[in-house]
């Protein structure tokens, strides 16, 4: 069981978290027809918006309510009324979703009864458009807390109890560190049973990196408004992270279905379980691709344990990323030095390493130095850290601004899993030969020490080639008789 430490430092050194505002927005982009809209200066959101394009490489959809030094002061009421009707104007999309910032959380907006009053003096002009607002100041808490209180929100401003149940029907609730290759696997998963998924929030229809028909100036696609209203008729709720507890329990409560939070899929065991609950849910046998994705993921755990068995591992990630990343080094037999996360959750007491800190990329770099890391695995601004250490980068998480394909990162599954040990062990041995040279031909001196014979100029002479044949022994009485 591991210790859970707080940083202690006066002021942070090269961050690893980032804001709940910014978590909320993401998993506001999972909606469908949605602007997610930050209540706080223009700044706050500029930042985020670029750190995300940056990311997905992607057009993203967020506004901001624009709050400067006077109208902070005095309340921010007539700037989110503003905001709200240009996006209504501009836009017209199903839902507006406001997360809060620092900014107007310590001036003490009360954005609650702000949005009464708009919608009582705005109602006609708002039919369609739903609005949903989550408090989420940006001085506690991390990029996992923000994504789910805005999910919590959602539940609390949709679920409802329905006279119908759809007995192949179920939620699906991914946490902050699924991308949209791993929530299209896990929607894969759930229909092999013959079941339906609905994924709620689902970046995998609007961050997955197509290219839409025709422009929209809000999110391209996730889940419906009438499907939120829907989450009671699922006969189960299924969550993926601690951090979705919260509201697979709200739709329990508001609407009767059972819920199972299963705290990481990454991983040879955690597959298997979630796999035999979708054959009891369905009443289905495994299919039999899985059980052969079963074997591979065993065939590549043996070959890649040779490099990964033993090595010396450091992890900068939230919790829930953090949780399975280094749960599945362990079952790889490597040895976690150094874990560092940015938010307390129930399952940091479970990493398998003596301590985890609550700290910056700086106290990543410090321990993995100590711990004697032979591979650092962040996100791209961990890049500096494992130059100075002079170790391999393997890059998980947001952001990742430096490598395409984020979208596409696959590490749930048995598959993803695949993916996930399969890129450990190349970086393992491409740091072994990195200074190996790569060009050929290779010079004469090499490819006599590579032969490990004499060798001989070409037999034609004077023809300027440059080749060289290595010597061998003839023996004529051998050869044909």
């Amino acid at each position: 069981m591991a210790t859970v430490v707080d940083s202690k430092k006066a002021c942070t050194v090269n961050p690893l978290k980032m804001s709940q505002p910014l978590g909320a927005c993401y998993a506001f982009m999972g909606l469908d027809n949605c602007m997610p809209m930050m209540h706080g200066s223009q700044g706050c959101t500029s930042f985020g918006l670029v750190l995300l394009v940056r990311h997905f490489k992607e057009a993203i959809p967020m506004q901001t309510t624009a709050m400067n030094e006077v109208s902070t002061i005095l309340g921010g009421l007539e700037n989110i009324e503003q905001a709200i009707l240009n996006i209504k104007k501009r836009a017209n999309p199903s839902l507006i979703a406001i997360a809060s910032t620092g900014l107007t959380e310590t001036k003490g907006d009360d954005v609650d009864g702000y949005l009464n009053l708009i919608r009582a003096k705005h109602g006609e002009t708002l039919a369609g458009t739903d609005i949903v607002y989550v408090s989420t100041p940006d001085y506690v808490g991390a990029f996992e807390d923000g994504w789910g209180k805005a999910v919590l929100a959602v539940v609390d401003a949709f679920a409802q109890p329905c006279e119908v149940r759809d007995d192949h029907l179920v939620n699906l609730l991914p946490g902050a560190h699924l991308t949209p290759a791993d929530i299209d696997e896990l929607r894969e998963m759930i229909e092999a049973f013959g079941l339906q998924a609905r994924v709620m929030p689902d970046i995998s229809g609007s961050m997955d990196g197509h290219i839409p028909e025709n422009f929209t100036p809000t999110t391209l696609g996730g889940t419906t408004p009438d499907a939120l209203r829907q989450l009671g008729a699922a006969k189960a709720t299924l969550a993926v992270g601690a951090r979705m507890d919260a509201a697979a329990a709200a739709i329990e409560e508001r609407c009767g279905v059972p819920f199972r939070v299963f705290d990481r899929l990454t991983g040879l065991s955690a597959v298997d379980d979630f796999l035999q609950h979708l054959s009891a849910l369905s009443g289905r046998p495994v299919p039999h691709k899985y059980r052969r994705q079963r074997s591979q993921l065993q065939d590549v755990m043996l070959d890649a344990h040779f490099w990964v068995g033993s090595k010396n591992m450091a992890f900068a990630a939230e919790p829930d990323l953090l949780y399975a990343l280094t749960t599945t080094a362990t079952e790889m037999g490597a040895h976690v030095v150094a874990a560092v996360t940015t938010t307390h959750s129930r399952v940091l007491e479970d990493v398998p390493c003596a301590e985890v800190l609550m700290g910056d990329l700086e106290d990543l770099e410090i321990r993995a130095k100590a711990g004697g890391a032979q591979l650092l695995i962040t996100h791209s601004h961990g890049r500096q850290a494992a130059e100075r250490l002079g170790v391999p980068l393997a890059r998980v998480g947001i952001p990742m601004f430096d490598r395409l394909g984020a979208a596409h990162m696959l590490m749930v599954g048995y598959r993803g899993t695949r993916e996930l040990i399969n890129g450990w062990a190349n970086t393992f041995l491409a740091d072994e030969h990195q200074n190996t040279p790569q060009d050929w031909p290779l010079p004469e001196e090499s490819r006599r020490a590579a032969s490990g014979a004499e060798a001989a100029s070409c037999s034609t002479g004077g023809c300027g080639c440059s080749s060289s044949i290595p010597a061998v022994d003839v023996v004529p009485d051998a050869v044909g008789a």
